[in-house]
């Protein structure tokens, strides 16, 4: 089974390769949704949310994270049981309703209820029926077909972040999330007529212990761990990165185009570590790509002060952290029965949320502590990025029986 070889489907692959459309189409909506947070994290303290801390604004970007990927094994479920289609539409409801509300809002706990819990529990469906798609139709080249279905996520971070910051001042704040929220419905349309699973759905009880079954498996409790360190720092570069530029002296209208650099170089870092990863194994890449994200965030992040500098950063920072998004389902994929990859992703995402709750919270509590310089946030994110690519390295070794070299 191998549609980047058409001669393995009647249908010359037609059906997968538009499978893969329509999954780029969702990870455009979700991830690239999330990876444009930080635009709202420095516009919100500025206006709105003026009268707030960092710590405070952060909490609604983290709570989104929250609510995505937590209700992870019960739309997993829904997944294995009945397939994409009423998934992706309920999805698309939530998110676009969320986004509608948003642009409403004027009030904190609005923007919470709007942006931090409405969205999300759409962009949870969304990215769930993307992912959980492709590993049907993909084997010998899944790590090159989640590259490039991830590369939806970053092609999302430029377009969303461009769009807000050119359009607020022209619009209006609420006129932009209402363009966006357009923008991801007309997505969306395509990718409901797009994303189809080659198994059908094979339907199971919704019972506790189907949740709790990939945590008999030590690879699956290994690779959460790592998952959970890595997932904890993240998104602080994402946030913070445009308002550590701004603080250093940076001009408002280029910092809005870091996160667009960042995002640009992070499809890139989807792509090409997902191809390399079906050559030299989906578990080596991922440690040595989550090894550097770590350091360049040492190395580049803390003592950034110039533009250059600042540029620089986004631009390694987002090709060494945007393999996680592609190749983390395709590891989970790699030790999970086809029929059970929606729960065992939903699962690993939901365990995972918990980090991404807490991550930028605390990122904005050490600004506050640190009398608003952004070095300690930086350390912090550094460490646990390392920390976590530590863990995939265990988690290699652990499913190569510690063999040093080999594909895995």
């Amino acid at each position: 089974m191998n549609p980047l070889d058409p001669s393995q489907f009647p249908d010359g692959g037609r059906q997968a390769y538009l499978c893969l459309l329509g999954g780029f189409c969702c990870l455009i909506c979700s991830f690239g949704w999330l990876n444009c947070l930080g635009v709202f994290q420095s516009y919100y303290q500025m206006n709105q949310l003026r009268d707030y801390s960092p710590s405070t604004i952060a909490w609604i970007p983290s709570i989104q994270i929250l609510v995505m990927f937590l209700p992870g094994p019960l739309v997993g479920w829904a997944y294995d049981n009945h397939g994409p289609k009423w998934i992706l539409i309920i999805g698309t409801f939530f998110h676009v309703f969320g986004l509608m509300m948003t642009s409403l809002c004027t009030e904190y706990y609005q923007f919470v209820l709007a942006q931090g819990i409405c969205s999300p529990l759409g962009l949870n469906c969304i990215f769930q029926a993307g992912t959980s798609t492709i590993p049907t139709w993909f084997l010998k080249k899944r790590g090159l077909a989640y590259g490039m279905m991830a590369a939806g996520s970053g092609l999302g971070g430029i377009i969303f972040p461009i769009m807000a910051t050119r359009l607020i001042p022209q619009i209006g704040f609420g006129w932009t999330m209402r363009t966006i929220a357009f923008l991801i419905l007309g997505l969306m349309v395509v990718a409901s007529f797009t994303v189809s699973s080659r198994l059908p759905p094979k339907p199971r009880a919704l019972q506790l212990k189907v949740f709790l079954l990939p945590f008999k498996d030590v690879r699956f409790v290994l690779l959460i761990s790592a998952s959970f360190l890595f997932f904890l720092g993240i998104f602080i570069p994402i946030n913070f990165i445009e308002l550590q530029a701004i603080h250093s002296g940076m001009s408002l209208r280029l910092s809005g185009y870091l996160l667009a650099i960042l995002n640009a170089l992070s499809i890139f870092g989807r792509i090409i570590p997902g191809a390399l990863a079906d050559k030299f194994g989906r578990f080596n890449m991922q440690s040595i790509c989550s090894a550097a994200a770590g350091v360049i965030v040492l190395a580049l992040g803390v003592p950034a002060s110039s533009n250059a500098a600042f540029i620089t950063f986004a631009a390694l920072y987002g090709f060494a952290s945007g393999a996680f998004v592609s190749l983390l389902p395709a590891q989970i994929a790699h030790i999970s029965q086809v029929e059970q990859i929606g729960v065992n992703v939903g699962v690993v995402f939901a365990v995972v949320s918990f980090a991404g709750l807490v991550g930028n919270p605390i990122a904005g509590a050490i600004i506050d502590a640190n009398n608003g310089d952004y070095w300690g946030l930086n350390v912090f994110a550094g460490v646990t990025l390392l920390a976590g690519a530590f863990m995939f390295t265990v988690t290699r070794m652990y499913i190569a029986n510690w063999k040093v070299l080999g594909r895995y």
